[in-house]
């Protein structure tokens, strides 16, 4: 086993898991990642969440507590997924406090059904926060159109976000805007924006995926040989839109109040094809002040096999938009493509959220107590 993962830490990568289970916290699990694996913070999304519930018998007492109380399936959902993530974000204090707030990290998912709803999705982060009370929480909203003011609003009081399914560069330009202009918010407001702290989750492996679709449908070999890349190029640009953004005058201003920056947040970083290595998504987007959350798959290959050679992102700019420009001129259009993901990015969470309702409410029906 290489320490791929301690240099990938050294290169400045904070290592997140993308997953939790009631399982990984009481058998130890996630501490011995934290301690042996170089993990620093947890993500989870309605996904797997579903996931964890439906396999197993960890959450049967909780239950069981909440069938007796005639909770509703949404409330017993509250209760379960914000104990989780509770008592991950205590296994992870020392992190946090060790990191000065940066790391240390556990993500927790507005309702992906509130996606398009600006107001609903400002309560539910309040409501989530207020309930898993820890500091070093994040609450997740998408980068829809409607998420951008709240992102704004729910930063503007105080509240750290990551920000979830960013497919485009224009988007992403949104949301970094959307955070300095919360940040901005909670220092009118008097409140002490050294403690707000934000990522900005950008997806990498959907892209490859539906243009790789697109490409294959092509079948020149102009179209093959851009099979792989254009996942890359487009985080590799959203990085340098990082880099231009929190260099800016307008950062200055907030950088010299002791704001913190909004890190790039490497998401959907597993392969889906396999004929890509294992460790592409992670090997090749090594940049200093990013993140990159990785479900258990790809830290496991990464720690047996990972090459990390330094900076993969930096001087590949013109290459990067090289790539997607390569992409665009055979027909693609990148803003269907992207529209297009982000469109089913809400729909396969609002299906999860579905499925963790529906299999919620059979568990709750089986562990009721008989009407005697």
């Amino acid at each position: 086993m290489t320490d791929a993962l301690k240099r990938l830490s050294d290169e400045g990568v904070a290592i997140w898991l993308d997953d939790l289970s009631r399982q990984r916290i009481t058998s130890g699990n996630l501490a011995e990642l934290i301690d042996q694996q170089h993990v620093v913070g947890v993500t989870t999304n309605p996904s797997i969440f579903q996931k964890a519930i439906s396999e197993g018998h960890g959450y049967d007492q909780q239950l069981a507590d909440l069938a007796a109380r005639k909770v509703t399936v949404d409330e017993a959902i509250r209760m379960i997924t914000t104990a989780d993530v509770r008592d991950a974000a205590d296994i992870l204090r020392p992190v946090f406090d060790a990191t000065d707030g940066q790391d240390g990290r556990v993500s927790i998912e507005v309702d992906p059904r509130l996606a398009h709803n600006t107001a609903a999705t400002i309560a539910e982060a309040k409501q989530l926060a207020w309930l898993v009370d820890r500091p070093n929480t994040l609450i997740k909203i998408p980068a829809t159109k409607a998420g951008l003011p709240a992102i704004t609003e729910v930063i503007g009081l105080g509240i750290s976000v990551n920000v979830t399914l960013i497919f485009s560069l224009e988007r992403y330009r949104a949301v970094m805007d959307a955070y300095l202009a919360g940040l901005e918010k909670a220092k009118e407001r008097g409140l002490d924006i050294s403690l707000i702290h934000s990522v900005a989750s950008f997806f990498v492996s959907r892209v490859d995926s539906e243009i790789d679709k697109r490409l294959t449908a092509l079948g020149t070999d102009e179209a093959k040989a851009l099979k792989g890349k254009a996942a890359l190029a487009n985080a590799r640009l959203a990085y340098e839109a990082y880099e231009e953004v929190f260099s800016s005058e307008r950062w200055a201003a907030l950088d010299k109040a002791q704001a913190n920056k909004q890190r790039p947040l490497w998401a959907s970083t597993g392969v889906k094809d396999p004929a890509y290595k294992d460790t592409l998504y992670v090997v090749d987007l090594v940049a200093p002040g990013t993140v990159n959350t990785m479900p258990e798959a790809t830290l496991d290959a990464t720690a047996d096999h990972g090459e990390v050679s330094g900076d993969t992102v930096r001087g590949t700019y013109e290459q990067s938009r090289a790539e997607l420009d390569a992409v665009e001129k055979l027909g693609i259009s990148y803003d269907d493509v992207v529209q297009l993901l982000e469109d089913e990015g809400v729909e396969k969470f609002e299906a999860s959220w579905n499925d963790l309702l529906k299999s919620t409410e059979a568990e709750l029906e089986r562990l009721a107590p008989s009407e005697a």
